[in-house]
């Protein structure tokens, strides 16, 4: 599967994202947009979920490098599912942007291993 990025309509709620990620045999990695008010707040976030390997520098070209590389996950589609998006939208914008553009960058750029990367921002 070739890797993307994807705004989900409001009607897609959690649950069934991470239903149909699994359904299709994904592995779903959930951002908890509540929880992130800050871009430290988010760059921490997103290297929880992806479990990402020692020496992320919490940078915006540090989290696109992760997310080209993906090499420390299984072989197969990780979809990286953030929830409440519009939560760090409304506190800093700038921050939003610049993650949303390396989420999607990354994403479209494609992995260079054998897993790959999916994004869904949830509109909720």
């Amino acid at each position: 599967m070739l890797s993307r990025f994807v705004r989900a309509p409001r009607t897609v709620g959690v649950a069934t994202a991470i239903a149909e990620v699994k359904e299709r045999g994904a592995v779903p990695h959930l951002v908890d947009g509540a929880e992130m008010v800050t871009s430290a707040a988010a760059f921490e976030a997103i290297a929880h979920a992806l479990d990402f390997p020692e020496g992320f520098g919490h940078c915006l070209d540090s989290l696109y490098d992760h997310l080209t590389d993906l090499s420390w996950l299984s072989p197969g589609e990780h979809v990286l599912i953030w929830s409440k998006p519009s939560v760090l939208r409304k506190i800093d914008a700038t921050s939003y942007d610049g993650l949303g553009s390396a989420l999607s960058d990354a994403a479209t750029d494609g992995t260079k291993g054998d897993a790959t990367l999916t994004v869904i921002m949830l509109d909720n």
